[in-house]
């Protein structure tokens, strides 16, 4: 029985080695184990099941900043990648941006591109540029691939060897989903832990520049958004997000990286 029990953790840790994905951004090394393309697919149903109960806006200026914005990131992004020869990791990525009327300071993204933003972290962004920093913040959780991390680690939890076999179920893997990505649009979406959230913050810093907007105002963006959190309930967008000053200090170390990007994009130092 020990010897079974030590290769069948050693086969795991063999499968967590083949499995381990670099991003090609932050150079960080992460576990996904699950199928990508039965995760968007989810995702895709998911989204539409929130959307469904929710006020989508559209045609106003808010509406049309949250596509343009999102795009011109989507394509900046895009554009890197295709660069470094990994245009294929996102090549299935099928990427929406929709505005829904809620009061509450949220956004988030689902795997494969799935992207909302909430009326209520307008007063926070102020500019497009501020919204550039949400949005490169959210696009880089899905091109991260953290829905995916995030499934991984509760595969490896609650089945362990079982995942060596292939013997989680649809059923299995979408009650894992379930719990990743609850239905509604008021509801806490998309929890990532710290090590995601300081990730799509740098990751995000580098994608809002690429696309020529003024990294430089992520750090006041964050700090309108620590004001907003001095009720007595924070915004959900920082539920799970790093301390203020891990933030600043990480922002700062990664800002010099992020200024070279904006030069290159013709934005002025």
């Amino acid at each position: 029985m020990k010897k079974l029990n030590k290769f069948v953790g050693l086969s795991i840790v063999s499968v967590m080695m083949f499995a381990c994905t670099t991003n090609p951004i932050t150079g960080r090394k992460t576990l996904q184990l699950a199928n990508d393309q039965e995760i968007q697919a989810m995702a895709l149903q998911q989204y539409r099941e929130t959307l469904s109960k929710a006020k989508v806006v559209s045609g106003t200026s808010q509406a049309k900043s949250v596509t343009n914005v999102g795009l011109r990131i989507k394509n900046a992004a895009t554009n890197y990648y295709r660069g470094i020869g990994r245009e294929a990791d996102i090549a299935n990525y099928q990427w929406e941006f929709n505005l829904i009327d809620d009061k509450a300071i949220n956004a988030w993204a689902m795997p494969g591109g799935k992207v909302a933003v909430y009326t209520g972290i307008f007063p926070i962004t102020k500019t497009d540029t501020g919204l550039a920093v949400v949005l490169g913040h959210e696009i880089s959780h899905a091109l991260a691939g953290h829905g995916n991390e995030r499934i991984s680690q509760a595969m490896v939890a609650q089945y362990g060897g079982a995942i060596l076999g292939s013997t989680i179920s649809n059923g299995q893997l979408a009650a894992i989903f379930q719990q990743a990505y609850p239905i509604g649009a008021q509801v806490a979406l998309l929890k990532y832990g710290r090590s995601q959230e300081l990730e799509a913050d740098e990751m995000g810093l580098y994608l809002m520049a690429m696309a020529g907007y003024d990294p430089r105002e992520a750090q006041p963006f964050w700090q309108r958004m620590e004001s907003a959190s001095s009720g007595s309930r924070p915004p959900e967008f920082l539920s799970t997000h790093p301390n203020p000053d891990t933030r600043r200090a990480d922002l700062e170390k990664h800002m010099p990286k992020a200024l070279q990007y904006y030069k290159a994009a013709g934005g002025k130092i």
